[in-house]
């Protein structure tokens, strides 16, 4: 065979086999497929898509392209959580320790952040001393002592991934739903978990605009976790506005030591439901059972204490989870309310863009992150605000990118006169067995 008879196979929109698939993704990782090829290839699926068995096959080729982690040795439950992205999403600092707490182990390979969507490891390092680069054995040792660990993705870890996504970005073929399902499968079945739950994003802080588009594609991921064996299931939720009062990288820790000492907030209710359905999705737990375990690890402080114990273990200082003060946030200024009426919408995309131009985010993967930075939320859609109330506090340090970060949250935040409807955390569940709407 060769790569341009799969060219033309699939621009015909007919189904390619398992060693085609495995051919390509093959050849384009050792180089003997140029990326003028490849981006023909990308096209074609984009215009005319994949069977789930096809994404199926490329997401296990591109998982085998380099290594799979065996969590086997740890001898217990192993869960994982991928979020599709968003603004203020820190839910996976406070889901380490909660699900710790609960008995299952959590051994979380995470990434830094680009553009206007903030990274966990980019928190983690505003920690002071916090190792997010492990060695392996190390890791390994975290896990089973404490419970829980966070590090940085592997170099090795679906190297065909990164060398796939690097041209999807310059080609447009990103917006390919069999193409997010392969890249996003890949490393969380490489990752050595057994149960997964995908938190897929939608609006205008996500990369898919809708919740049907969001749905379908969980829908394929599940499919594919399915197929691979994996405990799995996916949650559609709201990203029209920050998931969090907190937007920045010490401001987010912050918010996740309110959120563990019991502040209810968005935050708060998107945690608790990915935790309850992580929990159920291990057998250990119905909804009733996993909620009583949720909530006991935060009243009785332990989840708290294990967010400290895990810092602590990757060389981190646990003084400042106990006591948030601790850390250095930038000069405070405040974006005020023009009119009176109630929060109708946000573009959460706009507000995560505030945070890069303050220096909070990366443009390009080598900018210096100012952990110092951010922006504290006072409001939320259906929020009823009069004239000169506080919409948000502001923090820079020495005006840079300020007067470019209020403009933007100023128009990113409509205040109209009607009440809008409520914005739910969650829009549905997806499982093997089907669709659960909210």
């Amino acid at each position: 065979m060769t790569i341009l008879d799969i060219i033309e196979k699939k621009k015909n929109k007919q189904e390619l086999t398992k060693e085609e698939i495995m051919f390509f993704i093959n050849g384009f990782t050792n180089g003997t497929v140029p990326d003028y090829q490849m981006s023909a290839l990308l096209m074609a699926i984009l215009l005319n898509g994949m069977t789930d068995r096809e994404t199926f096959e490329m997401t296990d080729a591109m998982l085998h392209s380099g290594d799979v982690v065996d969590m086997s040795a740890l001898g217990g439950i192993v869960v994982d959580k991928h979020s599709t992205g968003g603004i203020g999403d820190s839910t996976t600092l406070a889901l380490a320790p909660i699900l710790a707490c609960c008995g299952v182990y959590v051994a979380k390979m995470s990434g830094r952040g680009l553009g206007f969507t903030g990274g966990t490891i980019d928190k983690l390092e505003s920690i002071p001393g916090f190792d997010t680069a492990l060695s392996e054995d190390e890791f390994f040792q975290v896990v089973k002592r404490v419970g829980c660990a966070v590090i940085g993705q592997t170099a090795n870890l679906a190297p065909a991934d990164k060398k796939i996504y690097a041209l999807r970005d310059v080609t447009g073929t990103v917006n390919s739903i069999p193409l997010i399902c392969a890249s996003i499968m890949s490393k969380k079945l490489a990752s050595g978990s057994d149960t997964i739950l995908l938190d897929v994003k939608y609006g205008s802080g996500a990369f898919m605009p809708d919740p049907e588009s969001a749905l379908e594609l969980a829908t394929k991921m599940v499919a594919i976790g399915t197929l691979a064996g994996k405990r799995i299931g996916a949650l559609i939720t709201d990203m029209q506005q920050p998931l969090s009062d907190h937007v920045g990288n010490s401001l987010e820790i912050i918010g996740i030591v309110d959120v563990l000492k019991g502040k209810k907030n968005r935050l708060y209710y998107e945690i608790r439901e990915v935790a309850l359905r992580l929990l159920t999705l291990t057998g250990k737990y119905n909804l009733v059972t996993a909620n009583e375990a949720f909530q006991e690890a935060i009243d009785s402080g332990s989840a708290l204490n294990k967010f400290a114990e895990m810092v602590q273990a990757q060389h981190g200082d646990p003084s400042y989870i106990l006591n948030p003060d601790k850390f250095a946030i930038g000069t405070r200024d405040v974006v005020t309310a023009k009119t009176d009426g109630y929060v109708t919408a946000m573009v959460a995309a706009d507000i995560g863009r505030a945070v890069t131009h303050l220096g909070g985010g990366r443009m390009t993967k080598s900018d210096t992150i100012d952990f110092s930075v951010g922006v504290i939320m006072h409001v939320a859609i259906g929020s009823s605000v009069k004239r000169g109330d506080v919409l948000c506090e502001v923090f820079h340090n020495g005006g840079r990118g300020l007067s470019e970060a209020k403009a933007l949250i100023e128009n990113a935040i409509t205040i109209g006169c009607d009440k809008p409807a409520e914005h739910k955390i969650a829009y549905a569940y997806v499982s093997k067995d089907g669709v659960e709407l909210y």
